[in-house]
C-alpha cells in the first residue's frame, strides 16, 4: 500500500494551524465576588462568650482569621468520636456513592477530553465476496465470480473553530469540580451528623441516670408519706399528689430510653454498620472537653472555602460553559478527513500489489435556519442566571449559619450560667438540709424534697452542657469545616 508522506504532514499543518487561530465563543467564567459585609451579625462582633463555674463551662474566645483544622472534631478530646468518624468516613455509603459519582466526572471529561481534541483514526479490514455478470452492463460472457480484499486507515478531525469543544471540555471540568466539593460537602455534614449523634447520646445517657435518682428519691418519698398516713401524720391526699408527680417523672424515661437507643442506630448507620451488628461506643459528657479557641473566618474567606458555596460557585462555571457551547453552534462548523486504503482480488496481494486508494475531505457547513439554535442560546442563558442566583442563595443561607452559630454560642454560654448558678444554689440547699438533718433540725422528708429539688436542676443543667457542644461543632461545620 503506498503512502505518501507529504500529504500527511499537510493535513496536520493545516489542523494546527485551525486549531490555533480558532477563538472561543461565548464569555469566560469570572469567579462570583464575595460578600461586602466585614461581620455576620449586627453590631460589635463577638470576641468571646460568657463563662460558668461548672463542666463545659469555659469560656469561648473568638479568633478571626485562624485556620481550620480538617479535624475539626479532634478539638472536642473525645477518642472514641474521633475513632468513630475515622471509621464511618472509610466505611459510609454515601461517601462511597459520592467518590465514585467524582470518578464518573473524571471520566467522562477524560472521554470528552479524547474523542474532541485529537484527530480520530481508524483502521479496517474487510473482504467480501461477488458475484458479476456482464449482461448487466450489456456485455456478453459468463458470469464472474471474485473475492475483494481492502484494508485502510481513516482519519478525522472536526476543527474547533468556535472553541464549542473547548467550552463543553470546561463545562465537563467545572462538573468535576462540582462532584469534588458536594465529596467535601458531604464528609463535613458526615464528621457533624456523628458529632452531634455522639453528643445527644452522651446528654440522654446523663439525663436518663439523673432522673432514674430522681425516680428512686421520688418513690422513697411515697413510700415515707404513706407510712406517715397510716400513723396518723399525713393526710390521704398527700401519697396521692406525690404518686403523680412521680409517675410523671418515671414516663420520661421511656421517650429519653428511646432517643437514646434511636442515637446509637444513627451513630452505627452512618458508620455504614446494621444497627444490631455495631458496638457503638457509650459516650458521655464527662469524655468530652469544650474547647476555648474557636475559629471565625471573614465572610470573603467563607465563600472561598465552604464546600456547598464552592460546588454552586462550579455550577455557575458549568453553565457559563454550557452558554459558550450555545453560541458556538451558531457559528460554522469545519470538519476534515482523510483515508488511505488498499483494495486487491488476494490476501496476499492487499499489501504488496494492491490498488492504493485516498480521499482527502474538508467540509464546512453553516446553518443558514434553524430557530432552535438561538433558542438553545436563550436557554443556556436563562440556566446560568439561575445558577447565578442560586449562588447567591447559597452564600446568604452559609452567612445565615454561621450568624445563628455565634448566637447561639453566645446566648448558650448566658444559659448555661443561669443554670450552673440554679445547680450551684440547689446542691449548697441539699448540704444545708442534711447538715440540719443530722443535727435532727430538719427532717426526713425535707431532706428528700431537696434532693428532687437538687436533681431536677441537674437534668437541665446536663442539657446546657451538652449544648455548648452542639453549638461549638455547629460553628465548624457552618464555616465549612
Amino acid at each position: 500500500m503506498n503512502h505518501d508522506p507529504c500529504s500527511s504532514r499537510r493535513l496536520m499543518a493545516v489542523l494546527a494551524a485551525a486549531s490555533l487561530a480558532a477563538c472561543t465563543a461565548g464569555p469566560d467564567f469570572q469567579r462570583p465576588a464575595g460578600p461586602e459585609v466585614a461581620r455576620y451579625t449586627p453590631g460589635t462582633p463577638p470576641t468571646h462568650t460568657t463563662s460558668a463555674a461548672t463542666a463545659l463551662g469555659e469560656a469561648q474566645r473568638f479568633q478571626v482569621g485562624t485556620q481550620i483544622d480538617a479535624r475539626w472534631w479532634q478539638a472536642l478530646g473525645s477518642a472514641e468520636l474521633d475513632a468513630w468518624i475515622e471509621r464511618a468516613l472509610a466505611a459510609n455509603p454515601s461517601l462511597a456513592a459520592a467518590r465514585a459519582t467524582l470518578r464518573q466526572a473524571q471520566q467522562l471529561h477524560s472521554a470528552r477530553a479524547g474523542s474532541t481534541l485529537y484527530p480520530q483514526v481508524d483502521a479496517s479490514l474487510g473482504t467480501q465476496r461477488a458475484r458479476v455478470s456482464p449482461s448487466t452492463q450489456g456485455q456478453a460472457g459468463e458470469a464472474r465470480e471474485f473475492s475483494l480484499y481492502n484494508a485502510g486507515i481513516g482519519i478525522s478531525y472536526r476543527l474547533d473553530l468556535a472553541g464549542g469543544n473547548r467550552r463543553a471540555l470546561e463545562a465537563l471540568s467545572a462538573r468535576t469540580e462540582h462532584r469534588r466539593h458536594e465529596l467535601a460537602g458531604a464528609q463535613l455534614s458526615l464528621a457533624a451528623r456523628i458529632t452531634g449523634a455522639a453528643i445527644t447520646r452522651a446528654r440522654l445517657a446523663g439525663q436518663i441516670a439523673s432522673i432514674e435518682t430522681l425516680v428512686q428519691t421520688q418513690d422513697e418519698h411515697l413510700a415515707l408519706t404513706r407510712q406517715r398516713v397510716r400513723l396518723g401524720q399525713a393526710a390521704p391526699a398527700e401519697p396521692l399528689a406525690l404518686q403523680a408527680q412521680l409517675e410523671q417523672t418515671r414516663a420520661s424515661l421511656p421517650a429519653l430510653r428511646k432517643q437514646l437507643e434511636q442515637s446509637e442506630h444513627l451513630l452505627a448507620v452512618l458508620a455504614g454498620e446494621p444497627p444490631g451488628a455495631a458496638q457503638v461506643p457509650a459516650f458521655t459528657l464527662d469524655r468530652f472537653r469544650l474547647p476555648t479557641d474557636l475559629p471565625l473566618l471573614l465572610p470573603s474567606e467563607l465563600v472561598r472555602r465552604r464546600p456547598d458555596i464552592l460546588a454552586a460557585e462550579a455550577l455557575v462555571h458549568t453553565a457559563n460553559a454550557e452558554y459558550g457551547v450555545a453560541v458556538a453552534r451558531l457559528y460554522p462548523q469545519l470538519s476534515l478527513s482523510a483515508s488511505l486504503s488498499s483494495q486487491a482480488l488476494s490476501s496476499a496481494a492487499l499489501f504488496g500489489g494492491g490498488s492504493a486508494v485516498w480521499a482527502l475531505v474538508g467540509q464546512l457547513t453553516q446553518a443558514l435556519f434553524n430557530p432552535g439554535l438561538p433558542a438553545e442560546k436563550r436557554a443556556s442563558l436563562a440556566a446560568l442566571d439561575a445558577a447565578a442566583a442560586n449562588y447567591q442563595v447559597v452564600v446568604l443561607g452559609a452567612l445565615q449559619e454561621v450568624a445563628d452559630s455565634l448566637r447561639a454560642l453566645s446566648h448558650d454560654a448566658e444559659a448555661l450560667a443561669s443554670l450552673a448558678a440554679a445547680d450551684a444554689a440547689s446542691q449548697a440547699s441539699l448540704a444545708s438540709v442534711q447538715r440540719q438533718h443530722a443535727l435532727g433540725a430538719a427532717s426526713y422528708v425535707q431532706l428528700l424534697v431537696a434532693r428532687q429539688q437538687a436533681e431536677q436542676s441537674r437534668t437541665g443543667l446536663i442539657a446546657a452542657q451538652a449544648q455548648r457542644l452542639v453549638d461549638s461543632a455547629a460553628l465548624w461545620q457552618a464555616l465549612g469545616g
